[in-house]
């Protein structure tokens, strides 16, 4: 393939050890220990996708096999070993994906290939990407010739999930933690790529493309092909196309929502969350980068802007730590955690969107209870009017605040005698019909269930219960029973259970009821001359004829 069809990812992989990026003290480890002749039977490289694993593992081949030593490895006019380990078409080193070949028969093959030493170079290497999908078989099948393999033999293996192998292979390996790539040091890599592909790609679009790819090279340059790709080449890319193709948004209109909802200002909060929607961002991405958001205000005195964090541009930095010294930092932990419970609400609701507005609803009427700190800006003054509107700041710990009263609340309550209270209180319970209109009364429909249908009365007197039951009762059906009774009746009732069968419940009583009126009806003449037009009928339902039909 031409080298100019290929996608930038693949087109500028490094090939080399000066190529690679923020890997600089694992590449100077390696460097020293081939030149010592310190190789270590097996490299185990960790770390998330896209920053060098299978990169460097090739590098590392290349550099043992190269035909001018390591000293002067191929940079320019490589040699056959170098070129053919690139195409990884190299006869003595062996690239192979684990996620595809898991079994320990694969392994097997594997270790009887390694019996016979290289044909063309030094070392016989065996690269295994995503070593963490082998299975336990073929883990266990590895583990001796891991640990002392033949002098020629070597092992790279490359995972991005460490915990899912087993510690008995990780200690036979020579272990590499791969970091993330700094945001600066990979802004400055893609920006020297754009100009190689003389692309025209704004800054803040290069910085938004660091920023989403979260530290994986190969991410960031997937993203700038794709954002070269998107627009013609006559036309720039900048910040404002950038978020319309990658589904990001504005940061600054976050900043600005969350300010309205410091003001109270419920409808604005709502028509600017809903802008941001009409742009295509996800309710979920929203609730996100919200989270992180709050994280800024609350940690913003211990941020510097050094331009090497590209969350935040110079303006955003300002507003935020303006805004934030009028802001209690318990509030700030109250927006965390109605945030992060929003997260795990979005995935009950069916409608995100709806879910976002009361959320951002919610913060707007948690503000109102709580007041900022006494600084002097526009938070605190929009505060004290709130304050002035009530009178004084007392009276907001006693009045319900901004909330919709109803009738009880806005009627003058007269205070009631003792007596009058408990008369109020005091159910007197005398039957198990009594009980049953009790629980519907009070709306407790689940003990009412429970009574009807897997509960047989045996006997019932004096504050006392004795009943038998089906399986399908619920385990906590005596305590909230009891507990139910003692609150109505103000008495300890004592709930028993009997190995009598004791009378029908009350759906079996309705059930044997309709089951009787049923075979009444079968006797009917009515009934039989309708089989006699249609005998596949089946009676299955019964009702009463009402005096006024």
């Amino acid at each position: 393939m031409n080298n100019n069809n290929k996608v930038l990812a693949l087109k500028y992989r490094p090939q080399n050890f000066e190529d690679l990026i923020g890997q600089e003290i694992t590449s100077e480890t390696i460097i020293n220990s081939i030149k010592a002749n310190k190789i270590p039977n097996a490299y185990l490289f960790t770390g998330i996708r896209g920053v060098g694993k299978t990169t460097l593992a090739r590098i590392i081949a290349k550099s043992l096999n190269c035909k001018n030593g390591i000293e002067n490895v191929c940079k320019k006019d490589h040699c056959d070993n170098c070129i053919a380990i690139s195409n990884s078409s190299h006869i003595d080193v062996l690239e192979m994906d684990a996620a595809s070949k898991t079994g320990v028969d694969d392994v097997r093959d594997l270790i009887e290939f390694s019996r016979y030493g290289p044909t063309s170079s030094k070392y016989k290497i065996f690269i295994i990407d995503e070593v963490h999908m082998l299975s336990k078989q073929a883990f266990n099948a590895l583990l001796k010739t891991l640990e002392e393999p033949p002098e020629y033999l070597k092992f790279i293996f490359a995972t991005t999930e460490i915990k899912k192998i087993p510690v008995t292979v990780i200690s036979r390996c020579q272990r590499y933690d791969l970091s993330r790539i700094k945001s600066l040091e990979l802004f400055n890599f893609i920006k020297k790529i754009k100009d190689n592909e003389k692309g025209k790609v704004s800054d803040d679009a290069l910085k938004l493309i660091v920023k989403i790819s979260e530290g994986s090279v190969r991410d960031a340059l997937s993203l700038l092909d794709r954002g070269l790709l998107s627009l013609d080449k006559s036309k720039e890319l900048d910040l404002k196309e950038a978020q319309k193709i990658f589904g990001y948004f504005d940061k600054s209109q976050l900043i600005d929502i969350f300010e309205l909802v410091l003001q109270g200002e419920e409808k604005k909060v709502i028509e600017s969350y809903r802008n941001i929607y009409d742009q295509g961002v996800e309710p979920k991405v929203f609730i996100n980068d919200f989270l992180e958001l709050i994280y800024y205000f609350k940690n913003i005195d211990l941020l510097t802007y050094e331009g090497n964090n590209f969350s935040l541009n110079d303006e955003e930095f300002s507003k935020i730590k303006e805004i934030s010294k009028g802001i209690d930092n318990q509030s700030l932990i109250l927006f965390w955690q109605f945030t992060i419970r929003t997260i795990t609400e979005l995935d009950i609701v069916s409608n995100q969107n709806l879910s976002v507005e009361m959320f951002l609803i919610r913060l707007i009427y948690l503000t109102s209870l709580k007041p900022l700190k006494h600084e002097n800006n526009n938070f605190q003054k929009s505060f004290e009017k709130n304050v002035e509107e009530k009178n004084n700041l007392s009276d907001l710990k006693t009045e319900t605040v901004n909330q919709i009263k109803n009738i009880s609340q806005n009627r003058k309550i007269e205070p009631k005698n003792e007596k009058e209270i408990k008369a109020e209180e005091t159910i007197f319970i005398n039957s198990f019909d009594h009980l049953l209109k009790i629980c519907n009364e009070k709306k407790e429909i689940k003990l009412k269930y429970e009574l009807e249908k897997n509960v047989n009365l045996v006997h019932f007197a004096n504050n006392r219960i004795e009943i038998s039951f089906n399986d399908n009762l619920d385990k906590n059906f005596v305590k909230d029973l009891s507990t139910k009774l003692f609150e109505w009746t103000n008495k300890r009732w004592i709930i028993t259970f009997s190995k009598l069968k004791g009378e029908a419940s009350i759906k079996e009583k309705e059930l044997n009821k309709r089951n009787v009126l049923i075979e009444d009806v079968k006797t009917s003449k009515l009934y039989k001359e309708v089989l006699q037009k249609f005998p596949d009928a089946n009676l299955i339902e019964v009702n009463k004829k009402k005096e006024n039909d």
